[in-house]
């Protein structure tokens, strides 16, 4: 039997049971390190991956991350966190793991075989054509993630693939591959360890990345952050002090005027508008700060 990249044996871990911790912890460090680079090589593949997701979003279309296990886990992960940190509705990015809700806390390792729960997912998720799948798989080879994309090609979606497996063998039509070789995992076969980094790594890349260019980013500032506890809302004062110039207490009161919005907030002091008026001026420039910061609206 052929064995897939990430079952070989690493040699550089072979004896690791006979480490002390300290020698443990240099391994997996070292090997860690070499993940990022491995990502570097694949930048095209991420860069057109993302240019999908942000056509996707634009076209009032979804992007569904689908995987089984740690894959599956990472993915639901990136998605939950698009909403409060970019102020996003839920069907920007939506996470679809095999055995459902339970094998987030739990493994259910029998679930990635099972291709009839894929399109019964799917179908609840009501993929549909127009949307962007990524499968996840550090192997490529989980069943119920080939099932799903396959399904998922049928309805008009398009799909990526995004695998850990340098002797994956392609015999399907996907529209896009990303293939980030990471080696052999230091215990063999758990992929968990580098090809969960890398596969975090890149979906981090992708969905901050798709955020940036539809406007929820100004420079480096997620402006478009959902106020829900404390820490966010000093965040916020924070972010509208960056860019405005105010003191602290100024920035609370705009904030509060714009209703917890921080782009709304900054938008309304810079062109004296009231809230309703500048979220038409956002809305009317596609959510970009940036533009409606640019315009002179002295004779407005």
């Amino acid at each position: 039997m052929k064995l897939s990249s990430t079952e070989k044996q690493n040699p550089i871990s072979t004896d690791l049971d006979t480490k002390s911790v300290k020698e443990i912890l240099k391994i997996i460090n070292d090997e860690d390190a070499k993940v990022a680079n491995s990502i570097s090589k694949i930048l095209p593949e991420i860069e057109k991956t993302i240019n999908f997701a942000i056509e996707t979003i634009k076209n009032g279309r979804s992007i569904f991350y689908v995987g089984a296990g740690t894959s599956g886990r990472l993915g639901v992960l990136d998605a939950a966190e698009c909403v409060p940190t970019f102020s996003v509705p839920e069907n920007y990015f939506q996470g679809i793991i095999a055995g459902g809700n339970d094998a987030l806390i739990k493994s259910i390792e029998n679930s990635e075989d099972d291709i009839l729960a894929a399109e019964k997912d799917l179908k609840k998720a009501k993929v549909s054509a127009g949307d962007l799948v990524i499968g996840i798989a550090s192997s490529g080879t989980t069943p119920y993630v080939l099932h799903a994309l396959k399904y998922s090609k049928k309805k008009g979606c398009k799909t990526v693939f995004l695998i850990c497996n340098k002797s994956f063998e392609n015999i399907f039509d996907f529209d896009l591959i990303i293939l980030v070789d990471v080696g052999q995992e230091i215990i063999t076969g758990s992929t968990r360890m580098k090809s969960g980094t890398a596969t975090k790594m890149i979906l981090n890349m992708i969905s901050t990345s798709t955020m940036i260019k539809i406007g929820k980013v100004y420079k480096n500032l997620m402006i478009d952050l959902k106020v829900v506890n404390k820490k966010l809302f000093n965040r916020a004062i924070r972010i509208i002090s960056t860019i405005t110039g105010l003191e602290d207490q100024e920035s609370k009161k705009i904030l509060k005027k714009g209703r917890n919005e921080v782009k709304t907030a900054i938008v309304m002091h810079r062109h004296d508008l009231n809230f309703k008026i500048a979220k038409q001026y956002l809305q009317k420039h596609n959510g970009s700060l940036r533009d409606v910061l640019n315009l002179n609206l002295k004779n407005k």
